[in-house]
Formats: structure tokens, sequence, C-alpha cells
């Protein structure tokens, strides 16, 4: 006899998923930024940006690669794919929209950051779309839903 998951199982299993997909977009997001800056990006740029070690760098790049997101070959810069390029464009969205809000609470920019890069790996859609309704239209309290036929 199978049970029903407890109440709010749902949400640790989705946080869970979330996790699980933190690193690569992380990862994407930040070679994305780096080749921005410099027109290419290496090993040692990520380390750098992402503040871990160069071997730790390596294997996450390698997973990456069998994931479809980059490609890489031995002393060669890192590249995106289309899908690594489709997902460090939507993640850094979503930063956007999460940083913009938190500014908009009032939060400082350093705290506003640095909250935005953990917010924006677990903020549902529905969530992220009313946050970002919020900051183009400050006259309408976020809990507030214009369109609600509430």
């Amino acid at each position: 006899m199978e049970s029903s998951p407890a109440p709010g199982a749902t949400s640790f299993k989705k946080v869970r998923a979330d996790h699980a997909g933190e690193t690569a977009q992380d990862y994407v997001e930040a070679v994305a930024k780096i080749v921005f800056r410099d027109g290419e990006c290496r090993v040692k740029d990520l380390a750098e940006i992402l503040g871990i070690s160069h071997v730790t760098v390596t294997r996450v790049v390698a997973r990456l690669q069998d994931e479809g997101l980059v490609i890489t070959e031995p002393y060669r810069p890192i590249r995106l794919t289309a899908e690594g390029e489709r997902l460090a464009a939507e993640t850094r969205k979503r930063h956007e929209i999460v940083l913009a809000f938190l500014k908009k609470l009032g939060v400082p920019e350093p705290a506003a950051s640095r909250d935005a890069e953990g917010i924006e790996h677990h903020v549902g859609r529905e969530t992220l779309n009313r946050m970002a309704r919020f900051v183009q239209s400050p006259d309408v309290p976020p809990d507030v839903d214009r369109n609600s036929k509430d």
C-alpha cells in the first residue's frame, strides 16, 4: 500500500532538484560573463571568479560537457553550446529580476546581490513573474495581481 507524501514533501523535492541544477547554472552564467568581458574563458578564469580550485572547475566542466552545456578541449578556451547559452541567458534574467526586486524593497546592493545569487535558483516561475511585475509597476504591492479575478 502506497502512502501519500507528507505535507511539504513536494517543496523539499523541488529544493533538492533546484540544488542539482545550481552548479550548472552558476557555471554557464560565469562562462558567459567571462567570455563577454575577456573574449574567452579558461579554467583559471572560472576558478578565480567562483573562488574555487582549478581541480574542482576541471571536474565540473567535464560534467557540463557530458551534459551538452559546454565544449572544451585541452589547452583551449571553454565555449558554451547553444543549450549552455540558453541556460546562461535564462539564469542571468532570473538573477536580474530577483536583484531588481530586492533592491526595490530597499535591500542594500551588497546584500541584494548576495541574496539574489541564491534565490534565483529556487524561486518558482509564478513568484518570479510576480516579482517582475512588481519591479515594473511599483504602485502595485507584490501580493496584489491586477489581473486576478479573486
